[in-house]
């Protein structure tokens, strides 16, 4: 063979080989996506003045599945704050006030979409935190401007949560994840509860005002502040909308109400948004569409309970409110009243009273067919019954629970 020959011969053989090699490459480096590991369905219950998490089981039995620390750093937490003489000032206020003596360590929390971390606001260390739920530590931390940290939301894609930052007027607007700070937005005074839009697009912030005054008579509700519902974007985060629900209540015939909005829920087509208010035993429906309420419930008043409203824990009678799934059903947790109850939302009117100590919030469960109540004198949870108005079960828990929510976990977790 000539040399010609001989290298036409190599090329051919060279090309051919740098074919294969070439597709095969996708082969070699295209594997497949490690598959998510599968999560658990679990609710999560904020211990307020205990510091802890406790993780129930989100339908059936409501048994517990671990407990949580969510003040690892409280050491290095208090010696900020001792030596700091305005946030002394602060934080011993808040034992006072919204403590009712105690410290207040677990506002409210959100686990990460992959189930790994869950975020936690601490109004004492007015701060938000997410905590490893493998290890138990403290993965990032964001301190809220202010003085105190209370209600969040979670977006509906789970990626963002919304933190009010309840003595700067402000709410903060955080990845779930990494913790940093993607906006922030200006409110009435005391900025509370945070929902938001099914889509996405928008946060409404209720605010309530000073609720630690005495000055509780009907007649000097005008010295509790700047109360009002802000709606922002929730992509620029912009303010596009302010609701003074003063002239709303005093155009529906109501102008004896609060309008100090604190727990809320919409319609599932978000077309109503209902809502309970400070010294109020009832709840206010509000057409988002027309701007106006449309029907204010009284709900039953336990003849035990003392007429005297300094006595009503942080000026709320009613403080819990949720809604079965299909919106058929509303879920009122009595505070001051000492029950809970279904509410059709057709009539607005109350079912069975379910004895309960102290319930200070109402969520649904996992599978949409009860409403869990956390009673915060009793230290338990307790599932009703969309359905029937009965209580299917408590489960005990930890110091004066407060905030419920549902979250993820791996599958087969055990606490850190």
């Amino acid at each position: 063979m000539t040399a010609p020959a001989r290298l036409s011969r190599v090329r051919r053989t060279a090309a051919t080989a740098l074919g294969v090699v070439l597709a095969l490459a996708p082969l070699a480096v295209a594997r497949p996506a490690a598959a998510a590991p599968p999560l658990q369905q679990v609710m999560f219950v904020g211990n307020n003045w205990a510091g802890t998490i406790d993780v129930i089981r989100s339908t059936g039995t409501y048994a517990r599945v671990g407990r949580i620390n969510a003040i690892p750093d409280k050491s290095e937490r208090l010696w900020a704050i001792y030596l700091n003489p305005i946030a002394l000032v602060f934080y011993l206020a808040i034992q006072a006030g919204p403590g009712e003596g105690h410290d207040q360590y677990v506002d409210d929390m959100y686990t990460t979409p992959d189930g790994s971390a869950v975020v936690v606001s601490r109004p004492s260390f007015a701060d938000v935190v997410q905590i490893d739920l493998r290890t138990g530590a403290i993965n990032w931390r964001f301190p809220v401007s202010g003085y105190r940290s209370d209600h969040m939301a979670i977006s509906p894609d789970g990626k963002k949560v919304a933190v009010s930052a309840s003595t700067s007027n402000k709410v903060h607007v955080l990845d779930i994840v990494t913790g940093r700070e993607l906006g922030q937005y200006g409110t009435g005074d005391k900025p509370h509860e945070n929902i938001f839009s099914k889509d996405g697009r928008y946060i409404w912030t209720m605010s309530i005002g000073d609720v630690n005054t005495s000055l509780d008579d009907p007649s000097q509700d005008w010295t509790k502040g700047d109360r009002k519902i802000t709606v922002a974007d929730a992509t620029t985060y912009a303010v596009v909308r302010s609701i003074d629900m003063r002239t709303r209540l005093d155009a529906a015939g109501r102008a004896d109400l609060s309008d100090a909005i604190r727990p809320a829920v919409f319609s599932p087509d978000e077309s109503k948004l209902y809502f309970q208010l400070s010294f109020f035993a009832g709840l206010a429906e509000y057409d988002v569409a027309t701007d106006k309420i449309t029907r204010v419930a009284d709900m039953p008043k336990n003849p035990a309970t003392s007429a005297d409203r300094t006595t009503w824990v942080n000026d709320s009678r009613h403080h819990g409110l949720s809604m079965a799934p299909d919106g058929s059903k509303l879920c009122v947790a009595g505070t001051m009243d000492d029950y809970a109850t279904i509410v059709s939302r057709a009539t607005l009117t109350a079912g069975p009273l379910i004895t309960a100590d102290k319930p200070y919030w109402a969520t649904v469960s996992g599978d949409g067919k009860d409403c869990v109540i956390s009673e915060a004198g009793a230290d338990q949870v307790t599932a009703i019954n969309f359905a029937t108005g009965q209580k299917v079960t408590s489960v005990a828990v930890g110091d004066h629970p407060q905030r419920v929510r549902v979250g993820y976990v791996p599958a087969g977790w055990t606490a850190p």
